[in-house]
């Protein structure tokens, strides 16, 4: 494959904004990074180009979020994620592209539909820290829908809320659990095949804008309004979830 200036175009920003959606809104926006690349590249190859990427940028984060977590929180993600991470190795291995592109454009638009319930009012988070059996089964949920499209937020955000969590404290346990999980996703990741000689040598190109994103980011925590940074992300992953949806199928 020829990295040429669609790709780089791209492949860049997604980058970024990955990076900066890890290193300090909670890492759920980082998904539309694999939905933007998914439009100008095979969508199994957009998987095994941001697995990589996540976990550099989850270890620069770890340091600045240094056991600020809710660790009983990040414990039940983690330990849920397990079971998630296997059933979403049984799909890939019978999934197509199109079966694929259809998944992540259908998680896109979801992802935005529920962050916008959210925002309104309209989706009801308990006011009570829901229990660790919850948080097994959130974690589980959040554990395959990242495996087939890098796209947990929704789920762990459903636990995570309804523990009161401060923002940093929430930020933190993200950056924890999501370690983990994108951590233990490379090994079957690894026996699928996604990742190539192809693969890395994208890697190498959006590791640096990644890494700035992510640095961004811990920055913008404490000093950028949220609400720009996610209408922008909110509005790729629309266009880009329609579309790959529309790709899929016809």
């Amino acid at each position: 494959m020829e990295f040429d200036a669609t790709f780089l175009s791209v492949a860049i920003p997604a980058a970024f904004i990955a990076g900066v959606a890890k290193g300090g809104f909670g890492g759920g926006a980082a998904f539309v990074a694999t939905a933007m690349l998914a439009l100008v590249i095979p969508p199994g190859m957009a998987l095994g180009i941001m697995l990589p990427l996540l976990m550099v940028v989850d270890l620069a984060t770890l340091r600045p979020y240094w056991k600020r977590w809710d660790r009983d929180a990040a414990m039940a993600l983690m330990i849920g994620a397990v079971p998630g991470i296997v059933l979403g190795t049984l799909l890939y291995r019978v999934a197509n592209a199109d079966v694929l592109r259809v998944l992540i454009g259908t998680i896109s638009v979801l992802f935005v539909a529920f962050q916008v319930a959210r925002s309104r009012g309209w989706l009801y988070v308990s006011p009570k820290p829901l229990s660790k059996r919850t948080g097994l089964f959130a974690g589980a949920v959040t554990g395959f829908t990242s495996f087939v499209s890098h796209a947990g937020g929704p789920p762990s955000a459903m636990y995570l809320l309804s523990k009161g969590l401060d923002k940093t404290t929430y930020q933190s346990t993200t950056v924890l659990a999501f370690w983990f999980i994108n951590a233990a996703k490379a090994v079957p990741y690894a026996f699928l095949g996604v990742f190539t000689w192809e693969t890395f040598r994208a890697d190498l190109i959006m590791v640096g804008p990644a890494l700035v994103g992510c640095a961004v980011g811990v920055y913008a925590h404490r000093a950028m309004p949220e609400r720009i940074f996610f209408l922008i992300t909110y509005v790729l992953l629309l266009g880009a979830g329609g579309k790959l949806i529309l790709d899929g199928l016809t």
